[in-house]
């Protein structure tokens, strides 16, 4: 998640993983309904927001961010009102914030193969990725199949969803698709450095988090994400290039070499 994070944040597609993150509920209630596998439902329900999301952006005048809005708050209220009219044992909050310390094999088995298939599809189409996150326009003028990356991209990011979303639940997953790219974005313009630095807040706010949680008897999920933001907080006041308290000394020191000019020319 944390690699895939640093091209989400290039990409500017933050809201994405948020709008993908609430349209599998439906998948969820759907799954336990018809007892079948829940990554099943989830990732069906996942990847049909994303082609639904691309089908309109294509036809219509509407701008990304609008329809990704819209499908994903028409997809959550579905799922809600799916829940309430289909028998099920669906938890709400276990969906929203999920159970990181009652991991199974089964779980840490299937995140571990989403994982290495995440992976493998960055590592092997790194450049051509990376590119398309950077500049599509170019992308698209040096040959590249520009609409082919972006649903790569966008079912790479559908799979890690559905594959955290049973253990770490919607909060933790669009923290950590979200959050360690940003953090990382504001500390270093290399992209190489920048996946250095997101996956080790991501691993340093886990640990620290489910220690705090357990210490503290407080929600896991909850304190890693509060302990994640608390990070990008910082990251954002006394980052060395673009942190407020450099750019405050900045202006400071521009107004203060224009006034010595001024008085010089006086």
């Amino acid at each position: 998640g944390s690699v895939l994070s640093c091209y989400i944040t290039l990409k500017g597609w933050s809201l994405m993983g948020d709008a993908v993150s609430h349209s599998v509920v439906p998948g969820v209630v759907v799954a336990y309904a018809l007892n079948i596998p829940f990554a099943v439902g989830a990732f069906v329900f996942g990847f049909g927001s994303i082609i639904l999301i691309g089908y309109i952006k294509s036809n219509t005048r509407l701008k990304e961010d609008a329809i990704i809005g819209v499908i994903f708050t028409g997809f959550f209220a579905f799922g809600l009102v799916l829940q309430t009219k289909i028998p099920s044992s669906i938890d709400l909050f276990h969906i929203l914030f999920g159970n990181v310390l009652g991991i199974s094999d089964g779980d840490i088995v299937q995140t571990v193969i989403a994982g290495t298939i995440t992976l493998a599809v960055i590592l092997l189409r790194r450049r051509d990725l990376l590119l398309f996150c950077f500049d599509s326009n170019h992308a698209k003028a040096i040959g590249l199949n520009t609409q082919f990356m972006y649903y790569t991209l966008l079912s790479v990011l559908a799979l890690t969803i559905v594959t955290a979303l049973q253990t770490a639940g919607i909060i933790l997953v669009i923290a950590m698709l979200v959050t360690p790219g940003s953090i990382a974005y504001l500390l270093s313009d290399r992209f190489d450095r920048m996946l250095i630095i997101s996956v080790i807040s991501s691993v340093f706010s886990c640990v620290m988090g489910t220690y705090l949680s357990y210490h503290l008897d407080i929600s896991t999920g909850g304190s890693i994400v509060v302990l994640l933001t608390f990070l990008f907080l910082v990251t954002i006041v006394v980052a060395p290039k673009y942190g407020i308290l450099v750019q405050h000394r900045g202006r400071y020191s521009q107004a203060v070499l224009n006034e010595a000019k001024g008085t010089d020319n006086f």
